[in-house]
């Protein structure tokens, strides 16, 4: 699809200004906040919101509201996201202002990871209690199962593995299970219930779900459960798993719908409050993956949802 004339110059004109470019170059990765723009750029919220209004309306960045966090990012698809992450191959990150920049919003996401790190940490023992509060543990893991009952699995990988307890699920059904996980507290005590469990086909090693340093094809199956909510860019992760399956591999993603528990950003360290099907479904299409209806299960207070995409090529 062809950009016309006004919109081209539109876009155009929208970046052809200092702090305009130096914000389009800060979502390189990942998802901003207004407030987190302001912090790096060391500028007026007033200001950053009208150069944020004007990159939106030329179709390089997409906006979206999170409960009371409102949330940008560069634009997905379409001839104005095409231009955008053109433009990035131009922009030249080794000039000082955009490093600095690049070090303000490194800051901002060591700070995120620190809470983050601290939160598992101070909860690796009481994890999948903590898991509990939301839909049963065992309605999802038959789902999981019943979702995976056509399938041969040689080499399973679990993203964000926590305690293990997905390897363990899926033990007598796979070669080879490897649980991933940042949090050394959470894989001892993963360590730990694969030892008890006496499951000699699974490991676990501390890993980054943007980096999973595995060989491209080289999986059956990967899940991501409860995850993605912690990510800055889940688009990347699901980019990076998509390079790891096989053809006719699947890929799940378990994770909550949509909800307003704004609390849960401060206490367990959650950066987004949830994911629309279409979000998901849009990013597994974005990384050639092709995505299944998915399945909602209701719960107490929140709901999970669970997609399942297959890789076809």
């Amino acid at each position: 699809m062809e950009m016309g004339f006004d919109r081209i110059l539109s876009a155009l004109k929208a970046v052809g200004e200092e702090t305009r470019l130096r914000i389009l170059a800060l979502f390189r990765t990942g998802e901003l906040t207004v407030t987190e723009l302001v912090t790096i750029l060391r500028q007026s919220q007033p200001r950053v919101s009208r150069h944020l209004r004007l990159l939106c309306e030329a179709g390089l960045l997409e906006r979206y509201r999170e409960g009371t966090w409102i949330f940008y990012r560069l634009a997905e698809g379409g001839p104005e996201g095409d231009l955008a992450r053109a433009i990035m191959k131009y922009i030249p990150f080794s000039e000082q202002i955009l490093m600095h920049d690049g070090a303000r919003l490194e800051e901002i996401k060591q700070e995120r990871r620190g809470k983050a790190n601290k939160y598992f940490s101070d909860n690796a023992e009481n994890w999948d209690r903590i898991r509990t509060l939301y839909v049963s543990e065992d309605d999802v893991e038959k789902v999981l199962l019943d979702v995976t009952s056509d399938m041969k699995i040689n080499d399973f990988l679990d993203v964000g593995t926590g305690t293990g307890r997905i390897l363990e699920v899926f033990a007598d059904r796979i070669g080879r299970g490897t649980g991933i996980d940042l949090s050394r507290e959470m894989l001892a005590v993963a360590r730990v219930n694969l030892e008890k469990a006496n499951l000699h086909n699974c490991q676990v090693r501390q890993g980054d779900m943007y980096d999973l340093a595995l060989n491209d094809g080289s999986m059956d199956l990967i899940l991501i459960h409860q995850v993605l909510h912690f990510a800055d860019d889940p688009c990347s992760a699901l980019k990076e798993t998509s390079r790891l399956l096989r053809k006719n591999g699947r890929v799940i993603v378990v994770d909550f719908a949509p909800h307003n528990l704004e609390y849960l950003r401060d206490e367990q360290a959650h950066r987004r409050l949830g994911f629309k099907d279409e979000e998901i479904m849009g990013w597994l299409n974005n990384v050639g993956l092709k995505s299944d209806p998915p399945i909602h299960l209701k719960g107490k207070d929140l709901d999970l949802s669970i997609w399942v995409a297959n890789k076809t090529e």
